[in-house]
């Protein structure tokens, strides 16, 4: 998706083309002998004090990835910042998924259903739903196929997780920087496990002290448990689960608590470009988010990062420069 504009140089001045339907006809060409498959293109031309321009308007493609075709080779390219760069084997994995309209979570694999239990998912469902566990769900709910197969979610949900990608690593740091760790520990397995273990974490490693009143005692955290729980919602529902050796990591240093997860925006925007009101809830995990959404622990309308926002605010002794931050790059979010 995007436009490039022929007949202006690379200061922005626009020099104008000679012969306008000639550069069309050479763009198509190229397009149609190096390029597969065949992109959805618009030509227009405009005139800029008396001088023509060509703007060769790209519509967002479907069918990913586009290969450029040429001397002997098939090679799909990726946009980092003003670089064009041969895909990664993680990247042509993204973008062969999302040309066959699939996500990660919700492919096939070859573990079967009878060899795994959903204990800890089921007691989950229960203890916050106040609902009886069925068995059923997990066909409902898209954790195992109708052959009796997990999907790569009922693999996260499962007791004894077999993705070994799905980790979280955590480390209480000496100081405000990384240096000397004065606590840290490593989990991996079911997802609502590492849930757990983060939040048990956080509880171990930061201060919560309380105020005396006549009638009782006010607890002063350093950090809202909700906003926190919702941080760490976010990074297993949406994090990346294609990039093989990596995992979530949660940093708490004296001044701070950093989340940070593999893969960036979905969409591949930016967040700190973004109006946190205004971010679109678009799911890299969409099947993940449902069963933590039945679970009750996050809603659907992408209001996630606003509540972390909110939380925070509503605790005593905040201040604008304490407000939560949020940085993506292509590769990950924090």
């Amino acid at each position: 998706g995007g436009s490039l504009f022929f007949g202006i140089d690379n200061d922005g001045i626009v020099k104008g083309l000679e012969d306008v339907q000639h550069v069309c006809e050479a763009i198509s060409s190229r397009i149609r002998d190096y390029m597969d498959p065949l992109p959805e293109v618009e030509m227009i031309p405009h005139d800029v004090d008396g001088l023509h321009i060509l703007q060769l308007k790209v519509n967002a493609g479907h069918y990913t990835p586009y290969y450029y075709v040429g001397d002997g080779q098939r090679i799909a390219y990726v946009r980092v910042g003003d670089e064009s760069l041969p895909a990664t084997a993680e990247q042509m994995v993204r973008l062969v998924l999302k040309g066959s309209n699939k996500t990660f979570d919700s492919l096939h694999t070859d573990y079967k259903a009878e060899d795994y239990s959903f204990t800890i998912l089921a007691n989950s469902f229960k203890d916050r739903t106040k609902q009886e566990w069925d068995k059923k769900y997990l066909l409902s709910f898209g954790l195992v196929t109708g052959a009796g197969n997990l999907t790569n979610a009922g693999a996260l949900f499962a007791d004894d997780c077999p993705l070994w990608q799905s980790r979280l690593y955590c480390t209480r740091w000496d100081g405000k920087e990384k240096g000397d760790a004065i606590n840290d520990a490593e989990f991996t397995g079911n997802v609502l496990m590492l849930l757990r273990e983060a939040m048990n974490f956080v509880k171990s490693n930061t201060k919560r002290g309380w105020e005396k009143l006549p009638d009782g005692r006010k607890n002063k955290p350093e950090y809202a448990e909700r906003a926190v729980l919702e941080a760490m919602v976010n990074h297993f529902i949406h994090r990346d689960y294609t990039v093989m050796g990596s995992e979530v990591h949660l940093d708490i240093y004296d001044d701070r608590l950093a989340v940070t997860s593999p893969g960036g925006m979905y969409n591949g925007l930016l967040i700190q470009d973004l109006d946190i009101a205004d971010v679109s809830s678009e799911r890299r995990n969409p099947i993940l988010a449902n069963v933590m959404a039945q679970l009750d622990y996050m809603e659907k309308r992408g209001s996630g990062l606003t509540r972390i926002c909110n939380e925070t605010k509503a605790l005593d002794g905040y201040k604008e420069e304490l407000k939560p931050v949020f940085k993506s790059t292509p590769t990950q979010f924090q």
